[in-house]
């Protein structure tokens, strides 16, 4: 939280305005939904790879279920923790905080 007060501190003493500490914070929202965009990719690179090895394998099905299911789990929490810091700077660090 602090991190963010002194970069809008940062923003505003530079001669900005409000208005452009609220483009820079939407601005790292949209990067945060980029992230998020790369993190479903990676999802579908891990299941398509899963299912791939077992059509080559079928006797593998349960090793690479569990191995696929752990790469998914590990690529959703990158999508999951994005999703609280856009939130986080929508709502709490909001443009209605920055206009006090």
């Amino acid at each position: 939280m602090n991190l963010f007060n002194s970069i809008i501190t940062l923003a505003e003493t530079s001669g900005g305005t409000i208005y452009d500490a609220a483009g820079m914070l939407y601005i790292g929202v949209g990067i945060i939904l980029v992230g998020m965009g790369f993190s479903s990719i990676a999802e579908g690179l891990v299941c398509s790879s899963a299912l791939k090895g077992m059509a080559r394998n079928p006797e593998a099905t349960g090793n690479l279920r569990s191995s696929m299911i752990l790469g998914v789990s590990l690529c959703e929490t990158v999508a999951i923790y994005g999703l609280v810091l856009a939130i986080l700077l929508i709502f709490v660090v909001g443009p209605s905080s920055l206009a006090a």
